[in-house]
């Protein structure tokens, strides 16, 4: 007997996302919203996002918006770090659940014993941590400036960096300091296979493997280039090469799809075998929680206002070391 129940076509999908897109944009006016996306997240959200970028682009720009809200489409911490850069705005996260492995890798409980264990030095917090962390931090920094930021710091000083130890190590590598690092990790860093790198070698000789410094040193020694995302994926323009082993979080390959459309770029599976190194956090928001935060102003970042201004010094201090 068939069923009573119509299927739900292509079609029918493809205008249903039409219709929540012309909800958030006509939102988007209403509010005069700003919707801010990182480059982990799904296609969907980069193509109707103001803006598009890393962790330091993406700071830059919530401390720079004359919009009243501000939707961040990323992270717990990135929406903290909104909140900490424009406290008179609304900031709000599609879905509040939307965590990060890393960050949750570093309690400020146990990160404030470790730096009373350390009491004379500099400590360089990565920005991938909560307010919390960036309270007890002397400077913020992310992937795109951290060798640079931690180059200028009096060679008089002991450094701690934090939270991100393979960050940590490739940052000593560069700048030549030697640094005391706090053992954090990020989990979709951390999957992808060695093996699965090799072999893509072996099948694309003419290739580069290109890498964000989060990736094991194992990995970061089969690359050709290392960088943060903003800069993997500038590299992807103006290399000469066609073919790229791409080993960061898949997000990004959207933008260089748009960027580079006639390259190959090629995603590395994880240590089991299947493609499994998009970040699970970033995955959560989607355009109808977009669309459900704009119309509520739902669910909001709020944050004591003493542990903002803590989290702010560090924060501007990266800001103004970064010109």
């Amino acid at each position: 007997m068939p069923s009573l129940v119509p299927s739900c076509t292509a079609t029918d999908l493809m205008s249903a996302e039409t219709a929540v897109v012309a909800a958030i944009n006509q939102l988007r006016k209403d509010r005069n919203a700003v919707i801010l996306a990182h480059y982990y997240q799904e296609p969907e959200i980069q193509d109707i996002a103001d803006f598009i970028g890393d962790s330091l682009e993406l700071s830059r720009k919530a401390a720079s918006t004359d919009a009243d809200v501000i939707v961040f489409c990323g992270v717990h911490f990135m929406a903290e770090v909104a909140k900490i850069l424009s406290p008179e705005k609304t900031v709000v996260l599609p879905d509040i659940d939307a965590g990060c492995s890393l960050a949750d890798d570093c309690p400020p409980d146990e990160f404030a014993a470790f730096l009373a264990e350390h009491p004379d030095h500099l400590v360089v917090s990565y920005i991938n941590c909560t307010a919390a962390v960036k309270a007890q931090s002397d400077l913020i920094c992310t992937s795109s400036n951290a060798v640079d930021l931690v180059r200028q710091l009096p060679e008089d000083h002991p450094v701690l960096f934090a939270p991100d130890q393979n960050l940590g190590r490739w940052v000593q590598r560069q700048s030549g300091r030697d640094l005391t690092l706090w053992p954090g990790r990020c989990m979709v860093h951390e999957t992808f296979s060695e093996e699965a790198v090799l072999q893509m070698k072996l099948e694309h000789p003419e290739g580069e493997v290109i890498a964000h410094p989060e990736c094991q040193q194992n990995l970061l020694d089969l690359a050709d280039f290392i960088g943060s995302t903003s800069k993997l994926l500038t590299h992807t323009e103006t290399s000469s090469v066609d073919t790229f082993i791409v080993l960061t979080e898949p997000g990004i390959l959207h933008q260089m799809k748009q960027r580079v459309p006639a390259k190959t770029l090629l995603d590395v599976p994880g240590v089991d075998g299947c493609s499994c190194n998009a970040c699970p956090y970033m995955r959560l928001n989607t355009l109808e929680k977009l669309q459900h935060c704009l119309e509520t102003l739902e669910p909001a970042i709020e944050m004591d206002e003493e542990l903002r201004l803590r989290a702010l010094k560090p924060m501007q201090r990266m800001l103004e070391m970064s010109r």
